[in-house]
């Protein structure tokens, strides 16, 4: 097998951005901040007095229309875009400081993630980054959804979706993730909904903060927004959100990801599965030997994947 990219990476320098919350409709600053090696991607919310939420599978929380972590009383929600941005761009390590409970939404995309990250830069630290590197198929159905892990040397994404709607009856998309696949293929695709739904999703709390700048809403024959930004902008959506939920598993993964029909609950309760079947998959690692690259080596399993 190649070798990875072998170090941990944390970003050089703090930057902030503003939004509103997809769902809440309140305005939130988002904060990027680097982080020592092995701290993961770890929430703080500044106006908890700087209670933490590490991003991993069990601290997932409420999955209606998005990903939420919860630990004790503290909350965050709709983490999935960043997280989704945060692990193709390589960043391990990263301090996410809010001050409300929602990431921002920005344009409904990962783009504006990627710019951030890109404004922080990347900085290389001493500490070797870990793979979780699929040996066998894993696969999880309900009802109409699946959705599948297989055995890969890199990682790649294959999704399918089918809505009642004449735009979106059948769509698929493979993809191999790699940093500039994502930012180019993945990371600008929006996410979407329907007008119908609307006033249901508001009169349950949800959506509050919803516009034609965030999301691409769909009518009953079109698209209201002037215009997509690829013809199958919706499951390059579901693709993002896949990376994003999968990212709870605490690696980067190497295997090839299936879908059909999923969502976030299903993306999150299979990634649960994944770390459950512990001779599914092995832990890989590059070690960094005088700032070199090493050989790719395997660590023992005593190595929780969620563990940061």
């Amino acid at each position: 097998m190649s070798v990875l990219t072998v170090a941990q990476q944390t970003i050089r320098r703090s930057v902030s951005c503003s939004g509103i919350g997809l769902h809440s409709g309140q305005k939130v600053t988002l904060s990027l901040k680097p982080a020592r090696a092995g701290t993961g991607i770890l929430f703080r919310r500044a106006d908890l007095g700087g209670f933490e939420i590490p991003a991993t599978i069990a601290n997932v929380a409420r999955l209606h229309r998005a990903t939420g972590l919860s630990r004790d009383a503290g909350k965050v929600e709709t983490v999935e875009h960043l997280l989704a941005a945060l692990v193709s761009l390589g960043v391990d390590n990263v301090i996410v400081e809010l001050n409300q409970a929602e990431v921002p939404i920005m344009d409904g995309s990962a783009a504006s993630f990627v710019y951030l990250v890109n404004e922080a830069g990347m900085k290389r630290l001493t500490k070797s980054r870990s793979y979780l590197k699929v040996l066998r198929p894993v696969s999880l159905s309900h009802g109409d959804k699946q959705i599948a892990l297989y055995p890969c040397d890199h990682f790649k994404v294959s999704y399918t979706i089918n809505f009642d709607h004449p735009l979106l009856r059948h769509m698929t998309h493979t993809l191999r993730v790699t940093q500039e696949s994502f930012v180019d293929e993945i990371a600008p695709a929006r996410t979407f909904g329907f007008l119908k739904e609307v006033e249901m999703l508001r009169q349950k709390g949800l959506a509050l903060g919803a516009s034609l700048d965030n999301a691409i809403v769909l009518g009953e024959t079109g698209v209201l927004n002037n215009s997509l930004r690829f013809e199958d902008e919706f499951v390059r959506h579901k693709i993002l959100d896949a990376i994003g939920d999968l990212a709870l598993v605490g690696h980067p993964v190497i295997g090839h990801l299936v879908a059909h029909r999923g969502g976030h609950a299903l993306h999150v309760a299979f990634a649960a599965k994944m770390l459950q079947e512990t001779d599914a998959w092995e832990i890989v690692e590059s070690p960094v030997i005088d700032g070199a690259t090493a050989d790719v080596q395997v660590s023992a399993k005593e190595a929780s994947p969620v563990t940061h």
